[in-house]
């Protein structure tokens, strides 16, 4: 087996036996809840359920890029034990931390142009950058190098798809991952969003549905036109934003409607749910189809 080492940042949505298993290696990217700011990016010093409640009850969050430097830091310390590195980032349309990522490497290439370390910009988050995050293990449990899941990670990512729904748009909006107008408009009252992470990795409201039943409803419908009829996925990820009771509802939608070997119900970190709030419900998957030809064939007019 090959023995690259991969590294996530927290945007990622695993269960943390899975990154003790696999034995990842972890960059965290700092959250702020009410003015502190918690360095770990995980679950260390608070638990989901104080996060998620905080923010139910008027709290304000944030996230804070990991910078060069960090990173800088990180990469020569693989590159002085020349280490085979595949680094998984949040998407770059959605953070400033895949570009500082690319920054840090140029740097430590001055001094180890022959490092061994290779980037790879998820386009996905959460769940979508965990589901990215697997996939890299397979390849790597098939002897696959990093640089050959590199390769393979950079076409693969176009039919990782993402689908997820929200209780309330303004903290997409907030957080200036939508404009006003389409947070309005998907906040009228009963009215439910569907969306997506597109081609290039930014998020886009791409349907609506009227009331939370019929939203977890087009999240599995949506997934179903995205496959061929005899199509057997792997692994679905779903994430939640403090709402474990509509994820399993999903869950059992999908598991009547498609034939899956493994669905990972996880909990959504704070990097994320920071931008989304509570009562999100996010699913992603390996479609038959990559994104610009889902969009194409559903959303062309959207």
């Amino acid at each position: 087996m090959s023995k690259f080492t991969i590294l996530v940042d927290t945007s990622y949505d695993l269960p943390q036996e899975y990154i003790d298993e696999h034995e990842l290696d972890v960059i965290p990217i700092p959250f702020h809840l009410n003015g502190v700011t918690h360095e770990d990016g995980r679950w260390k010093d608070m638990t989901d359920i104080e996060f998620y409640n905080s923010l139910a009850t008027g709290g304000v969050a944030g996230t804070t890029l990991i910078n060069p430097e960090t990173f800088v830091q990180a990469f020569t310390e693989y590159a002085k034990k020349d280490e085979e590195v595949l680094v998984i980032s949040l998407s770059s349309a959605l953070s400033g931390t895949a570009q500082n990522a690319v920054i840090a490497l140029e740097e430590v290439k001055e001094t180890y142009p022959n490092c061994k370390i290779f980037l790879i910009d998820g386009l996905n988050a959460a769940g979508g950058t965990g589901l990215i995050t697997l996939i890299a293990v397979r390849c790597r449990e098939k002897g696959m190098t990093a640089e050959e899941t590199a390769k393979y990670l950079e076409e693969k990512r176009h039919s990782c798809l993402s689908l997820f729904t929200v209780d309330d748009l303004m903290y997409l909006h907030r957080g200036g991952r939508l404009s006003k107008i389409q947070a309005v408009a998907g906040s009228i009252i009963g009215i439910k969003p569907l969306l997506n992470v597109a081609p290039d990795g930014t998020l886009k409201l791409k349907d609506k549905a009227r009331g939370r039943k019929a939203a977890l409803e087009m999240l599995v419908s949506q997934m179903k036109r995205s496959l061929r009829a005899d199509t057997k996925l792997d692994t679905i990820v779903i994430s939640h934003s403090n709402c474990l009771e509509d994820a399993q509802k999903v869950a059992d939608l999908i598991r009547e409607s498609v034939e899956v070997d493994d669905i990972m119900l996880v909990m959504m970190g704070p990097v994320i749910g920071a931008h989304v709030g509570p009562g999100c419900i996010a699913m992603f998957f390996e479609a038959d189809m990559d994104r610009p030809a889902y969009e194409a064939a559903f959303y062309s007019k959207k």
